[in-house]
């Protein structure tokens, strides 16, 4: 199997295949490559609708020359609390990073995700995030009011009167509810649209089949995320306050 960095050719031939509207693994057997290569390639580079050979290959010699200045410079990873491998996390930090967009969330604030989830009090500041990433305040910014707009991070001011953008157990439960509560909006809907295409009909059946199925759905989902939320999240008066400053802050 190869290995090394994709060429111009093989990013040609990911460009014809998503083209062609082949899936990863397909393209990823075709090259030889594992399926996580060709995912991570094509999302770092506008992903499967906004692909660019040419572009992607520039894009990625331009981030190894980067690297290369950077390492001529001399600086090293930050150091990581509990004798972590700094670029271990740096890894993992992308493979998470890469997973979220292809759940459907945008590169920056799939960035800021993984970097919030991968720090032990699970909360940053803009400023802490800006240097963390590596880009401007302004792409952070932009990438908390996405986040915040969905309901993926929370707000939350320290003692020094800054604003903390937080991740912890309960935005999970959350966000559970909140696609339970969309479920019910399309049931509804739909069990309109049985009594306007008139019950028995291709249409209406189709509409009343989805329905019950959401119903089924939404019913169990509600159900379990209370029964886990209950079971996985109790904890103790102790252990609250965990969402202070990053002990890996300095």
């Amino acid at each position: 199997m190869p290995g090394g960095r994709l060429t111009q050719q093989e990013r040609r031939q990911i460009a014809l295949g998503l083209a062609d509207s082949l899936p990863y693994a397909e393209i990823a057997r075709r090259l030889e490559r594992p399926t996580s290569t060709i995912t991570r390639e094509v999302m770092r580079n506008g992903g499967p609708t906004a692909y660019r050979a040419d572009l992607a290959h520039r894009a990625t010699e331009q981030r190894a020359h980067r690297r290369q200045a950077s390492t001529a410079r001399g600086p090293q990873p930050a150091p990581q609390p509990h004798g972590r491998d700094a670029e271990a996390v740096a890894a993992y930090q992308e493979t998470l990073t890469t997973v979220l967009m292809v759940s459907g969330v945008p590169r920056m604030p799939a960035r800021v995700m993984a970097c919030l989830y991968t720090t032990d009090a699970g909360s940053l500041t803009a400023a802490e995030l800006a240097r963390r990433l590596a880009v401007s305040p302004a792409s952070v910014s932009k990438a908390i009011a996405f986040l915040d707009g969905l309901a993926l991070i929370r707000r939350e001011r320290d003692e020094r009167r800054r604003e903390r953008y937080i991740v912890d157990d309960d935005l999970w439960y959350q966000s559970m509810i909140r696609s339970a509560r969309d479920n019910a909006t399309f049931v509804e809907a739909a069990r309109q649209g049985v009594g306007v295409l008139g019950a028995g009909t291709p249409a209406a059946t189709r509409l009343e089949n989805v329905a019950r199925f959401l119903d089924f759905v939404t019913e169990s989902i509600t159900r379990a995320a209370e029964q886990a939320r209950e079971i996985l999240y109790s904890r103790p008066e102790a252990a609250s306050g965990t969402t202070g400053p990053d002990p890996d802050h300095r």
